[in-house]
């Protein structure tokens, strides 16, 4: 079930113009293309652990987070997720099915309270054909998660799990330090292992070897990484 759409003033689209100019999608685009698209973008608060759309339903809508953070994931028969993506504040997400208007690929949950720009298809094609370049700023979008999935799937073939758990904590990491170093990744266990594609348990052994060796510090729903560097010595050894 998607996200519900209501009715907003016109002070609250004045505001929405102030924020679209701070997300990095819009940077460097036309301020033509702010002005348009303001006043029928609409801003919702939405907790976590919210569902706001599911794979297999039909796509309209563009979605992009202002704050807290958003896990993409594909469920399989057997009631276990893999993990796509994580999608962060200043990033877009459901941009597949916007666009061609078909299916949602995958799941899309709330996984840290937050706020949420949504934009409908409708409002957003007529801008695109007008603006170019905001077309070109969706093909990057498109090819660097496309990069994404490669290299996960790079990662599963080539690298063992030690390595594939500390590149996703780093990936993590170098999100969450951009806002607050050392700060709590809003992640459970349960979901960093199904990122890797390893167990549980697998995981929460090699979280807690690193947490006695102080590469970081576990939390009630959450790791703090404490030294980066370790992390990306056991990636490069992996990959050499």
């Amino acid at each position: 079930m998607a996200l519900p759409i209501g009715d907003h003033t016109r002070s609250e689209a004045l505001d929405r113009r102030s924020l679209l100019r701070t997300l990095p999608f819009f940077k460097g685009l036309d301020e033509s293309i702010i002005e348009q698209l303001a006043p029928r973008a609409v801003s919702r608060r939405v907790k976590k652990g919210v569902v706001l759309f599911r794979k297999g339903d039909v796509g309209s809508r563009l979605y992009v987070v202002c704050a807290g953070a958003v896990r993409i994931s594909v469920p399989s028969e057997e009631g276990k997720d893999a993990i796509l993506n994580l999608i962060i504040p200043g990033e877009i997400f459901g941009e597949i099915a916007f666009l061609d208007g078909k299916q949602r690929t995958a799941d899309a949950i709330m996984i840290e309270s937050g706020e949420l720009m949504v934009i409908e298809r409708r409002d957003f094609l007529p801008l695109l054909r007008e603006h170019p370049d905001l077309g070109l700023r969706l093909i990057e979008i498109l090819c660097e998660r496309l990069r994404r999935t490669s290299e996960q799937v790079e990662d599963i073939v080539f690298l063992d799990m030690q390595a594939r758990l500390a590149k996703a904590l780093l990936h993590l990491y170098r999100h969450s330090a951009a806002a607050t170093p050392q700060s709590k990744i809003e992640i459970t266990q349960r979901e960093i292992s199904q990122m890797v594609g390893v167990s549980r348990e697998s995981a929460n052994k090699q979280l807690r070897s690193w947490q006695r060796r102080k590469y970081l510090r576990l939390e009630r729903g959450g790791v703090v990484i404490l030294a980066p560097e370790a992390l990306e010595n056991l990636v490069s050894r992996s990959e050499s």
